[in-house]
């Protein structure tokens, strides 16, 4: 198999790279944090530009393209820290009408692991959809009929949280199997997502370095940081490496083991990310926790894509199981 990225997938990113720069500017996130985390226009740019619809049969007003293809995307949209349940509505597209061309917006919550009350939804007062994954089966409710309170100071201030203490029983969307399936392609397209945080903060930390001196120099030329930056670009290649790896897998299961190699690109990559975000802030200093320095968003983000379709621990875990190591 060859795992290198094809013409057609470099264009493919470079179009959505393109868009995140002149439409989800800092300045533009900034904006949609003050109006409660969501953008209705952006999601409809978002929904044209074929993101929710990207894996969806043409037949069916998709776009045809593979898994390899979303983990690229999602990658792109990780880096402009693109708010909303984008996740989510791709997946939902085929399986929820108006997901794939953005007129239903849709939310989840990724019970497969026996989590119980309380429930935390993300984005509760945009979505007109919310999925339930249950390790029996996937079940579709309808967020009206849920009572729910906000969380005043949620954890990434671009995703807003509700807490919801009860889930009425929702319609039996698929069964065990399908659930199964979209929480292992919800950690492969998260997985993405965090490549391209830990990317992103990789490039803010050496050019904040360029910039800022001490003792007439630029800081990047100390050494201490030379280290850390250095520490930082590899924890990224191994990341994209393994989140290109499961996003190949997923598409051509034959070639390895489908569990392990979606397992280890979310553990590779939320270690990479949480790691790269702190050392950015570290390299940015005090100035790295205000609100003019975008580092602090890339470290929040993480800490909420590392919480969804399973923890740093849980996929350690079932990758040590995959690869029979036992603890001492």
């Amino acid at each position: 198999m060859d795992f290198r990225i094809s013409e057609d997938q470099e264009a493919l990113q470079e179009g959505i790279r393109s868009f995140c720069e002149g439409r989800v500017s800092i300045e533009q996130l900034r904006e949609i944090e003050q109006a409660g985390g969501f953008d209705r226009e952006l999601w409809g740019e978002l929904a044209e530009m074929g993101v929710f619809g990207l894996r969806l049969p043409e037949e069916q007003g998709g776009v045809g393209l593979g898994y390899a293809d979303a983990v690229l995307v999602f990658e792109e949209l990780g880096k402009a820290l693109v708010p909303g349940p984008i996740v989510w509505s791709h997946l939902a597209a085929g399986l929820v009408k108006g997901a794939a061309d953005g007129t239903a917006v849709v939310g989840g919550l990724d019970l497969t692991d026996g989590t119980g009350a309380p429930y935390l939804v993300e984005h509760f007062e945009a979505i007109d959809v919310l999925l339930v994954l249950r390790a029996d089966g996937i079940e579709r409710l309808d967020p009206k009929a849920l009572s729910a309170s906000k969380i005043d100071v949620p954890t990434d201030p671009l995703t807003p949280v509700h807490r919801v203490d009860e889930l009425p029983k929702g319609e039996r969307i698929g069964g065990a199997d399908e659930a199964a399936r979209l929480r292992l392609e919800g950690a492969a397209i998260s997985a993405g997502q965090l490549l391209g945080i830990a990317e992103t903060t990789v490039a803010l930390a050496v050019a904040y370095s360029k910039e800022r001196k001490q003792f007439n120099r630029p800081i990047g030329s100390f050494q201490a940081l030379k280290h850390i930056m250095a520490d930082m670009f590899v924890r990224q290649e191994a990341a994209r490496a393994a989140s290109y790896a499961a996003g190949a897998t997923l598409d051509d299961p034959i070639v390895g083991d489908l569990e392990r190699a979606v397992g280890a690109a979310k553990l590779v990559a939320g270690e990479a990310a949480l790691k790269n975000s702190r050392a950015c802030i570290q390299v940015h200093g005090g100035m790295g926790y205000t609100w003019e320095i975008p580092a602090h968003y890339y470290l929040k983000r993480t800490w909420v894509l590392n919480s969804i379709f399973g923890s740093i621990d849980d996929h350690a875990d079932e990758v040590a199981e995959r690869v029979g190591v036992t603890a001492a």
